[in-house]
């Protein structure tokens, strides 16, 4: 124990030092922020392709057709508010979490925050404190810090004078001081979260198949579009190319420069009694059925429902295509510690020595818990275990030191009792210390209760100790671990337990999960991709990871094909958060890994996911119903152009009576409402249990070519059988009137 007293910086050598550029300028978080969120949003394909259409029927003044563009509005607005709505949750929890550290100045030692925080500022430390940049401990008594966030390593790490500690782990017992040696970017817990602060969009099936859809679509409509405008403008009505000359041969006659010509074109536009005005209407009346508007909109509803079913759980989605995505994985790398195991310890089996009594045992063991004044990990779990102190009254205590390993307290006529680790208070060959070691080869933490000869603070103590109980700790599982583990396994979906802390304990942990088999140490994994891949395909447990290779697991895993989700809540998950298809965090866990991830656990139940599954194969199967309906309907428009624009340039060529196209735009967008919007949104919201597949174009192109060819089929038959049959009421021989 060290307890130099070390003056802290002048107010002056902060400001210089945050001057020069040296203060805590943590990086920004990896989220969006507002305007990216609504930028992408509002900057798609399909409001692109609207708006120009809803640009063009404006062009019209009529209003009314212009109904459509209604939907670029719905489908940027749930988006929208959706992502901020999980924005500003992150950036609740980033808050309430945020740590103020108490750093040491001349004015006296006072709390900060972190960004307050400058290179060779003090920084003192307590039980529960966090460590916010990296440093060196220049004080210490009994410090012990827990760096489970950063390297995975369950228990906590004795610190010495001399001996670094990083960013983002913090103190479980003891106190201490340390030195800011790096800050801002420099710190290691900063370094991670800024190599991952890169905003990524979650993968997504749909989403991806919906775009290739658009894009063909967008493709398709600058041949139609020029088709439809050809027969309709031309074709249907002498007059159009009248006033198109009549126009044409002003702008060649005026001599006023370009600003006149331009109002001649506008004059002609706006003017009330064109007569190209319904021709363009049914014009985009052919192209606003081509695009599946609603589709967007369905997809963007079934995942805003799905969103809020799942928040009513604790489950808090930053982007709406996650549910699906977790749907679709078949394999979940699981970190151990903070995700399968809870913080702390707990005792599982008290074994009594020479048939020790277990009550006078239990007694002692309630009783050192409770005068241990700054008690570790495992004293916690010792005083949960043992809560009902007999009330001994201590004539001497031995504080708990990581150099002896042994703490005790002597209660005068009830004994002086110990309890440390058993290889310190027990000779080797000791039957009981030799049992000892075989329960730690199971990955479980034992401490041995003895009754020593002497006065704990006697200068030879312990002396000769009498050994009474082993305790056997072990690190808590989360209760409904095994339960969700079972659940993926029943759904044949491949978990990897992945973790920092050491093969030992993550294959304990593992067993007791229902996971068995050999665990594999990472020190001793291929650096090679493919031998690398190999080995998780061999194995299901693996401790002493490094984040890095957790990441290239992660990658690994996605070489082979799999769809990969990884959990997590420390900055040393960060790497693979990010780079997996789903990466999902504790709400418990670092800021860094709740701002990477696509789903977070608010209240930390990883029994949660097998719900995110369910309500992500709800929107896939529904999306894939009413993408049947949308659909059908855009091949069954894109064919019913072709079909009218085949019978324009017949009319032209072969001197046939021209089409009309039947429909203007709010025609469309009526039907569509009620034919395929209402069933749509009532198939969207229907429960589906059918596991997702692959496949989602072909199969709903599939049908919907099928569908709209014999959807068009009979319409054509319909509307060309009195063209042929000459009848009066065929829309050939209705001209179209000027609009007053």
């Amino acid at each position: 124990m060290t307890t130099i007293t070390v003056t802290g910086l002048t107010d002056a050598e902060v400001a210089q030092r945050v001057a020069e550029g040296k203060s805590n300028d943590v990086p920004t978080r990896a989220a969006r922020s507002i305007s990216e969120i609504v930028r992408g949003n509002v900057f798609t394909r399909i409001n692109a392709i609207l708006g120009v259409l809803f640009l063009i029927v404006l062009s019209t003044g009529s209003l009314i057709n212009g109904a459509f563009g209604l939907l670029i509005i719905a489908n940027s607005a749930i988006g929208i508010i959706q992502e901020i709505r999980a924005k500003q949750t992150l950036d609740k929890l980033a808050i309430v979490g945020q740590a103020k550290p108490t750093v040491r100045r001349e004015s006296g030692s006072r709390a900060v925050l972190p960004n307050d925080v400058v290179l060779d500022d003090i920084i003192e430390l307590g039980p529960g404190d966090q460590i916010v940049v990296d440093g060196e401990v220049i004080e210490e008594s009994n410090l012990e810090v827990d760096e489970s966030l950063l390297t995975g390593e369950a228990d906590p790490i004795v610190k010495g004078v001399g001996e670094p500690v990083m960013s983002g782990s913090f103190v479980v017992a003891g106190s201490g001081a340390y030195r800011a040696t790096k800050v801002g970017r420099e710190a290691y817990a900063a370094k991670l979260a800024e190599e991952a602060s890169k905003f990524t969009l979650v993968k997504s099936e749909l989403r991806n198949g919906i775009n290739k859809i658009l894009q063909f679509i967008t493709y398709l409509l600058v041949p139609a579009g020029l088709l439809t405008i050809y027969t309709q403008l031309f074709t249907t009505d002498p007059r159009i190319l009248d006033s198109l000359k009549a126009t044409y041969q002003d702008i060649v006659n005026n001599e006023g420069g370009w600003r006149e010509s331009l109002g001649i074109i506008m004059s002609q536009i706006f003017t009330t009694d064109a007569v190209w005005h319904e021709p363009v209407l049914r014009m985009v009346g052919a192209l606003v059925p081509m695009v599946p508007e609603g589709l967007v909109l369905m997809t963007s509803i079934a995942f805003a429902v799905g969103v809020v079913r799942l928040g009513r759980r604790q489950c808090l989605v930053n982007e709406l295509p996650a549910i699906e995505g977790l749907a679709r994985v078949d394999v979940v790398c699981a970190d151990k510690t903070g995700t399968l195991t809870e913080n702390g310890m707990r005792v599982s089996d008290l074994k009594a020595c020479d048939g020790s009594p277990t009550t006078e045992v239990a007694s002692a063991l309630a009783q050192l818990a409770a005068d241990d004044a700054r008690p570790n990990a495992s004293m916690l779990a010792i005083a949960e275990a043992f809560a009902s102190p007999p009330g001994w009254k201590a004539t001497a205590t031995a504080p708990f030191k990581s150099a002896t390993k042994w703490s005790g307290v002597s209660y005068g006529e009830h004994g002086n009792w110990v309890i440390g680790a058993p290889d310190v208070l027990l000779d080797s060959g000791s039957p009981v210390a030799e049992q000892a070691e075989q329960i730690g080869a199971q990955g479980l933490r034992v401490l041995l209760i003895g009754s020593s000869d002497r006065a704990v603070d006697a200068p030879q103590a312990p002396g000769t100790v009498t050994p009474v109980a082993l305790v056997v700790l072990e690190q808590r599982i989360r209760p409904d671990a095994a339960d969700t583990i079972e659940y993926f396994s029943s759904q044949h979906v491949s978990v990897k337990v992945i973790s920092g802390d050491n093969a030992v304990s993550v294959g304990a942990v593992a067993g007791k999960l229902g996971l068995h088999g050999e665990t594999m140490d990472a020190r001793r994994l291929p650096h090679e991709p493919d031998q690398l891949a190999e080995a998780l395909d061999e194995y299901t447990t693996f401790g002493r990871v490094r984040p890095d290779q957790k990441r290239s697991m992660v990658h690994a895993l996605q070489s082979r094909g799999h769809t990969v989700a990884m959990t997590g809540d420390g900055v040393n998950d960060v790497l693979a958060l990010k780079d997996a298809d789903i990466g999902v965090a504790m709400g418990s866990g670092s800021s860094a890994s709740r701002a990477v991830a696509q789903i977070v656990l608010l209240d930390n139940k990883f029994a949660t996911l097998p719900y995110v599954v369910g309500e992500g194969r709800r929107v896939i199967g529904n999306i894939e119903r009413v993408s049947n309906l949308f659909l059908t309907k855009t091949v069954y428009s894109v064919l019913l152009a072709v079909l009218v624009g085949l019978a324009g340039l017949s009319s032209k060529w072969f001197g046939t009576d021209p089409l009309l196209f039947p429909f203007q735009p709010i025609h469309v967008t009526i039907a569509a409402w009620f034919t395929i919007g209402i069933p749509a949104f009532i198939l969207s919201l229907a429960p589906n249990t059918e596991r997702a597949h692959t496949g989602f174009v072909r199969r709903v192109m599939t049908a919907a070519l099928r569908r709209a060819w014999w959807s068009a089929r009979s319409r054509s038959s319909r509307t060309w059988w009195p063209i042929k049959a000459g009848s009066p009421a065929s829309p050939s021989r209705r001209r179209p009137r000027p609009r007053h």
